[in-house]
């Protein structure tokens, strides 16, 4: 097993029990998107490491997709529905301000009576809902907790804006956290910048389309550039703080999971922390996209599907987002949903 997670406090531990996903069966090319955008199948892949990306088709959204992942979760941690004591759900793209996605899919889950509550954190949204429910479980609030990335990023860009349409897919991946005598989850180390809260926004509100309804709807557009820059040059730092909360070195970790915003952000950060050769770092970004909330768990789930890490790995997962906020900590790597392992 290696060098132990540090535990910042005593008592009883959180460890991830299962993990489960739902990828959408449509398949959307770079040749595709850019027939409504001005780029090439090239330029896309130079720029960002996407070859494809997933669109949800009909019935298979936020509610759908939750479910799909969080089924799949559930049967694979061999955690009984009404032993579920909360359920959190990290999105931006749930379309409705009231009520929250989560009470809805505790429902169909046949969950009785659990805290439901969402999480809009962008794409760190999933790593900050996970620190959330590790502390609910070693806190003894509840025994388990059910936390779901999900989003449906196809229907909150515009189709001909070529700054951000590329750039993005939906999907849903779920966890289900629960009690441990030994660290699965590790310190989170996150945080916000507000002074950067333009450089991913949606405009115009919803209140501002309500008054006037024939302009233009919300849609999502970012500042590629700052983020970029912003990314590439402080998310190195945030997974070194990371790894020391926990106690650990690069040595001591087995794979490292990084939010799928770019392939070359990624590559800027894996330098900066000196990663070695050959070193295991998720890359489903290529077939992926970025699907914001949903991302880490659906890099989790390719790597276990992939081989290039095990249930009982040690990862470091770091995802970063609108806000501009991050989040990130070290997890031991849960059995997937399908795979043998489990």
């Amino acid at each position: 097993m290696g060098k132990p997670i540090a535990s910042v406090a005593g008592g009883r531990q959180s460890v991830l029990l299962g993990l489960g996903v739902h990828r959408p069966e449509r398949v959307v090319t770079n040749d595709e998107i850019c027939e409504l955008i001005d780029s090439t199948d090239e330029w896309i892949q130079t720029r960002s490491g996407i070859k494809s990306r997933r669109f949800s088709g009909e019935g298979e959204g936020i509610l759908a997709m939750s479910i799909s992942a969080a089924r799949k979760a559930l049967d694979v941690s061999g955690i009984a529905p009404e032993q579920i004591g909360a359920v959190i759900i990290a999105t931006s793209t749930w379309d409705l301000q009231t009520p929250q996605a989560a009470s809805i899919v505790a429902h169909e889950l046949g969950i009785k009576g659990p805290a439901a509550f969402d999480i809009a954190a962008g794409c760190a949204g999933f790593c900050t809902a996970l620190a959330v429910a590790s502390d609910l479980v070693r806190g003894g609030t509840v025994d388990h907790v059910l936390v779901v990335g999900v989003e449906l990023m196809s229907e909150a860009t515009e189709p001909t804006d070529r700054s951000v349409r590329f750039i993005f897919g939906d999907g849903a991946g779920a966890v289900v956290v629960g009690p441990s005598d030994t660290v699965g989850i590790g310190p989170v180390e996150w945080g916000s910048d507000g002074s950067q809260s333009d450089a991913i926004v949606q405009e115009p509100s919803w209140l501002d389309y309500t008054k006037n309804p024939t302009g233009p709807r919300p849609w999502i557009k970012m500042a590629g550039t700052a983020v970029f820059r912003w990314a590439a040059f402080e998310m190195g730092k945030v997974a070194t703080r990371t790894l020391e909360k926990s106690g650990l070195g690069i040595e001591d970790i087995d794979a490292f999971v990084p939010h799928q915003a770019n392939q070359r952000i990624n590559e800027v950060i894996a330098r900066s922390m000196k990663l070695p050769e050959g070193f295991p770092v998720s890359n489903d970004i290529a077939e992926t996209g970025n699907t914001s909330a949903a991302s880490i768990p659906l890099a989790m789930e390719q790597m276990l599907r992939d081989g290039q890490c095990k249930a009982g790995d040690k990862a470091l997962l770091l995802a970063f987002g609108a806000g501009l906020s991050f989040a990130g900590q070290v997890v031991v790597m849960p059995p997937l949903a399908g795979a043998e392992s489990a």
